[in-house]
C-alpha cells in the first residue's frame, strides 16, 4: 500500500470516527459534553466542534491523497476504489447525521446521495466503452460549497451567526444547485453511450438499391415493348 493509500484509509477511520463522536449518546450514558453559551440564543455543544475540526482534517486529506497521487504517479484502482468509499462515508454519512438532528433540511442529503449514485452510475456505464471521465468544473465548485457549508454547520455558522448571516446554508444551497447542474452535465456525456443511434450497414442496402434500379429499368423496357405491339396492331389494322 503506497503512501495516498494510507493516507485515504487514515481518512475512512477518521471519518468513522467523527460518526462516532456525532452519533454516541453521551447523555444516556452519562457522560455530558461541555456546552458554551456564546449569547442567549446560540448554544454550542462541544462534540459538533471536534467533529467540524475532524472533518476539516478528512477534507484536507482527500486532496493530499490526490494530489500526491497524482504528481508521483501513484495512481492505483485500489486507491480509486478506496477514496470513492472515503468520500461517501465522510460526506454522505454527516449530511444524513446533521438532517436527523435537525441541523438541515432532508432535502440536503436527498439530492446529494442521489446525485452520487446517479453520477457514479454514469461514470460507470462510460467506463465500460474504455472512455475515462474525469472531474467536471461545477462538480469541483459543488464540493468545495458542500464541504465549507459543512463545515459551518458544525461550527454553528459562527461567526457569521453572530451577524445573522446564515452563509452554511446558503453553500449547502449552493451545493444542491451545483449538484443537479453537473448530473444534467454528466447525463449528456453519457447519452451517447445510453443512447446510441444505429449504424446504418450500406453493403446490405446496397444489393436492395441494385435491385429496385434493375426492377425500374425492366419495368421501363415492359412499357416499351408494349407500346411497339400496339403500335405493330395499329399498324397492321390500316393496312387491312
Amino acid at each position: 500500500m503506497n503512501l495516498p493509500n494510507k493516507i485515504t484509509f487514515a481518512r475512512i477511520l477518521l471519518s468513522i470516527t467523527l460518526i462516532f463522536i456525532l452519533l454516541f449518546p453521551f447523555d444516556a450514558a452519562g457522560f455530558v459534553t461541555p456546552k458554551l453559551f456564546i449569547n442567549e440564543s446560540i448554544v454550542v455543544d462541544i462534540k459538533y466542534i471536534i467533529a467540524g475540526f475532524l472533518f476539516m482534517i478528512a477534507s484536507l486529506s482527500d486532496f493530499v491523497d490526490g494530489y500526491i497521487a497524482r504528481k508521483y504517479n501513484l495512481v492505483t484502482d485500489l486507491g480509486k476504489m478506496m477514496d470513492a468509499i472515503a468520500d461517501k462515508i465522510l460526506v454522505d454519512s454527516v449530511l444524513i447525521i446533521l438532517a436527523s438532528v435537525g441541523f438541515i433540511s432532508v432535502v440536503i442529503p436527498v439530492i446529494i446521495v442521489v446525485r452520487d449514485i446517479f453520477v457514479d452510475s454514469v461514470k460507470m456505464i462510460i467506463g465500460s466503452k474504455g472512455q475515462v471521465v474525469g472531474a467536471i468544473y461545477s462538480g469541483k465548485i459543488k464540493s468545495a460549497c458542500l464541504m465549507v457549508g459543512i463545515v459551518l454547520t458544525l461550527f454553528y455558522n459562527l461567526p457569521f451567526e453572530l451577524l445573522n448571516f446564515q452563509v452554511s446554508d446558503v453553500l449547502l444551497l449552493i451545493a444542491c444547485v451545483l449538484s443537479i447542474v453537473s448530473a444534467y452535465q454528466y447525463y449528456g456525456m453519457a447519452k451517447p453511450y445510453l443512447f446510441p443511434k444505429p449504424v446504418r450497414n450500406r453493403k446490405k442496402e446496397e444489393p436492395k438499391e441494385k435491385i429496385e434500379e434493375d426492377l425500374i429499368v425492366d419495368k421501363d423496357i415492359k412499357d416499351e415493348m408494349i407500346q411497339r405491339l400496339k403500335k405493330i396492331e395499329q399498324d397492321e389494322k390500316i393496312e387491312l
